[in-house]
């Protein structure tokens, strides 16, 4: 029975490692639309964000059978139960990352304001994803507080950006409505940053039992 259920849980890992992978396509694609200015990276991005709603579904179903069909020791029943919270924060990910895209429909890409720091912002934004996941898939309490961590930058970062697109405002009111549409692009990206935190803190939660907020 035990061998079944360790099985159960391997595949548990697997598939959200799948999911992580999947959020980090969404981010990179949303982030490609902004920058090149494509909109083939919106529809993959928006296909990718419909693959995370059924990746969801997928493991809770898988959720609910260990939980229902096995017996999990208090440690596995923390792993399952942090989970099922994981999986709610990847699949706002998604909707977030395809939020992106889709706003780049109307924001210009970057050009000759490339000295805003939107491509670093997502490649910090898919670092805190890859991470919060390896961490619960390894068991690693380090990495995930690691994690907890790194979100300062990617608020360091917003905060940074902001402040870039007062400045181009100030030089010319015409780039407003420009300078809005990738400022909510950023708050996005944050959004995704306290998803990940999120995640980390669910790890946490999965590995010593106590969790930040509780």
């Amino acid at each position: 029975m035990r061998n079944k259920f360790d099985e159960q849980l391997e595949q548990l890992n697997e598939e959200l490692t799948a999911m992580g992978g999947l959020c980090e396509s969404a981010i990179a694609n949303a982030a490609k639309a902004l920058l090149e200015g494509d909109n083939d990276y919106v529809e993959k991005a928006n296909a990718i964000e419909r693959e995370i709603d059924q990746k969801e579904r997928d493991i809770e179903g898988l959720c609910l059978k260990l939980l229902l069909q096995q017996q999990p020791v208090a440690k596995d029943l923390r792993q399952i139960s942090s989970a099922l919270k994981m999986i709610t924060d990847m699949e706002r990910i998604g909707d977030q990352a395809a939020d992106i895209s889709e706003l780049t429909r109307f924001a210009s890409a970057i050009g000759d304001d490339s000295a805003i720091p939107i491509a670093d912002m997502a490649r910090a934004t898919i670092k805190m994803v890859t991470e919060s996941v390896d961490a619960y898939v390894k068991r690693d309490l380090q990495l995930a507080q690691d994690v907890i961590l790194y979100d300062d930058v990617v608020d360091k970062l917003f905060d940074t950006i902001k402040s870039d697109l007062i400045d181009l405002i100030s030089k010319d009111k015409a780039n407003g409505e420009y300078a809005l549409d990738i400022l909510m692009i950023a708050k996005y990206f944050e959004r995704i940053g306290d998803h990940a935190t999120n995640i980390a803190e669910w790890v946490e939660f999965s590995i010593t039992g106590k969790h930040m907020e509780m």
